[in-house]
């Protein structure tokens, strides 16, 4: 089945479910993400997106059968993990098993990474004869560091929970198996927060880590918040020591 696309208030999932072949994506799959990704930019009241899969693994990469027939202009892997890195909301990458292959960059795209016990990551490209694409190396260095990108891809050691966690590929580690409050616990959280501060400096920490700093952007930025009502709603809040109500103005 194609990847599920939910929208609820604040929050929304793509839920990747192919799970008899650990939820592997086709050439089909491409377009069809990059349009759920599309729709959820286009709404503005959608805060943090949760890429999710049914089944043991989160999911086992591209069919390599299939790499040469995704090279064209706007429709290769690597253009759609592009796509999930830029994408206007909060992401999350929820790991309930093994992530192997293209679908660790999809991962590292993602704000963060939230895995449990069973866990594990794996990246095979110089084994399988496969020289990676360029954003997807640049993801690796910026996220993981140079000597981690380089023991992950030139040895193709594969990692189990714990590790990931140490070596910064996962950003939470769940107690057990079950990561599904967890997660809920950090869509809570990133739903809660002002969306003009919030989506900005997601924005444009992604930016800086690509050595793309834009100063007036950042700068812009800023002032939009001094001016919102979020600002002063935010700052009400805390004082009366209560939940804010942030419309995002």
């Amino acid at each position: 089945m194609s990847p599920e696309l939910l929208i609820q208030g604040a929050c929304a999932s793509i839920t990747l479910r192919r799970p008899e072949v650990a939820n592997k994506l086709l050439p089909e799959d491409l377009s069809v993400l990059r349009r759920q990704i599309d729709e959820v930019n286009a709404n503005p009241a959608v805060l943090v997106l949760t890429l999710q899969a049914v089944g043991r693994h989160f999911c086992s990469g591209y069919d390599i059968a299939e790499i040469a027939n995704s090279q064209n202009e706007g429709s290769s892997f690597g253009e759609m993990v592009d796509a999930i890195e830029n994408c206007r909301p909060v992401t999350i990458a929820a790991i309930q098993g093994g992530v192997f292959g293209g679908a660790t960059d999809m991962a590292l795209a993602c704000d963060f990474r939230v895995g449990g016990a069973n866990s594990q990551m794996f990246m095979p490209a110089a084994r399988l004869g496969l020289h990676f694409y360029r954003s997807g190396l640049e993801r690796y260095v910026t996220r993981l560091g140079l000597d981690t990108a380089k023991r992950l891809f030139l040895t193709c050691e594969k990692l189990q929970a714990q590790a990931m966690k140490d070596c910064g590929f996962l950003t939470d580690l769940a107690d057990g198996a079950d990561i599904g409050e967890r997660v809920a616990q950090l869509q809570t959280t990133l739903s809660g927060m002002a969306p003009l501060a919030l989506l900005g400096m997601k924005k444009h920490l992604n930016a800086i880590a690509r050595g793309l700093h834009d100063k007036a952007g950042i700068d812009a930025a800023v002032q939009a918040t001094i001016e919102s009502a979020d600002l002063k709603e935010g700052g009400a809040a805390w004082r009366e020591k209560r939940q804010p109500l942030f419309t995002g103005r």
